[in-house]
């Protein structure tokens, strides 16, 4: 407190009381004069550019899952000696992967372009690697449906001397695509998650197991709408664990995630779409293990399973594009490592110190 000459000539100070007080307190705080600054790009562009992927890789997605789930429910079919479940099988198995590679060749634009991925094979490419599983799982998913086929019509098929051929290959064609079910029903979740897009970058250590789990629930949907329930024991018990899977992997991949990148998945039409696929898969699972054995309820649960495994797939789709659209699901998480980092003294590979 300062003291001046002039003091003895101010008229004594009268106590103030406490509202007053109060409001000279407030006066005194420091009052911001612009608004509390939001993040924002430059012109508002988003940091990283999304794929234009749209209904035609969807669509692959789905596909490619329904054919590697498929040829585990005909593996599934001959252990336990259910002929028709795995004729139905091998011929869904064929139809979606041919679909599938359609609609891949049609987003490409130009056919040979899928022949210019298969010029070499490069293991840390999941486009790579996943263009050669998926050639040489169709190429075993068409021998085994050629077999059906021959058998369905009565080695009428005119094949002269290559029948023999053709069955001789039936045994490594089986046990090729089997091998490669799993990978083809999982390659495209590692192939969204080595983009640079938040919300696929983000679920790399879960997105393959989620997109396996539908890839069962969509093969054991299909049987079950294909198939008499006599012979659907394996692709029930695959619905099961398919719907185990996918609730419990989408769960874990939501719970890790910084909660900018999950954002999409739980918001917007794709948070919608993927609730609704919990929804179907949960109770397609149960009325295929509990009321399988009734064909009516095996057709509907079989429908409510394929739905669950197209909405997983077009919903983690569209949540991906949609959190490369806004920049906060890029930044937020980058400051959130960045801050973790310097908590616990990593600060050397830093350019921000």
């Amino acid at each position: 407190m300062t003291t001046s000459r002039h003091d003895s000539h101010r008229p004594p100070q009268q106590p103030r009381s406490r509202k007053e007080r109060r409001r000279a307190d407030e006066g005194a705080r420091e009052v911001p004069m612009v608004d509390k600054p939001e993040f924002t790009s430059y012109y508002g562009r988003p940091v990283v550019k999304a794929p234009p992927w749209g209904d035609e890789i969807a669509a692959y997605l789905f596909l490619g899952g329904l054919a590697g789930g498929s040829s585990l429910v005909s593996l599934g079919a001959q252990l336990t000696g259910k002929r028709m479940l795995q004729r139905n099988a091998r011929l869904t198995a064929l139809g979606a992967v041919g679909l599938g590679t359609a609609a891949l060749v049609h987003d490409l634009g130009r056919p040979e372009r899928f022949l210019y991925m298969l010029r070499t094979f490069k293991v840390t490419s999941p486009m790579s690697v996943g263009s050669w599983i998926l050639s040489v799982f169709s190429t075993g998913a068409g021998i085994t449906a050629a077999v059906e086929v021959d058998r369905l019509t009565g080695q009428r098929l005119p094949l002269g001397p290559l029948r023999r051929v053709l069955h001789a290959l039936e045994a490594p064609a089986e046990a090729q695509t089997a091998l490669l079910a799993a990978p083809l029903a999982s390659y495209t979740g590692a192939l969204l998650s080595d983009t640079a897009v938040p919300t696929w970058n983000a679920a790399k250590d879960e997105l393959p197991f989620v997109f396996v789990s539908s890839a069962a629930l969509a093969a054991s949907g299909a049987a079950l709408v294909l198939t008499p329930v006599a012979e659907t024991q394996p692709a029930r018990v695959l619905a099961g664990f398919g719907a185990v899977g996918d609730v419990v992997f989408m769960k874990l991949m939501k719970k890790r995630m910084h909660p900018a990148e999950a954002e999409p998945l739980r918001e917007g039409a794709p948070g919608t779409m993927l609730k609704w696929a919990e929804r179907l898969a949960v109770t397609g699972a149960a009325g295929a293990v509990l009321l399988g054995g009734r064909r009516t309820t095996a057709i509907a649960s079989g429908a409510l399973m394929l739905g669950a495994s197209a909405l997983t797939r077009v919903g983690f789709l569209r949540a991906g594009l949609a959190s490369a659209k806004d920049p906060k699901h890029t930044v937020e998480p980058q400051k959130a490592r960045l801050e973790a980092r310097r908590a616990q003294g990593v600060v050397h590979d830093s350019i921000t110190t």
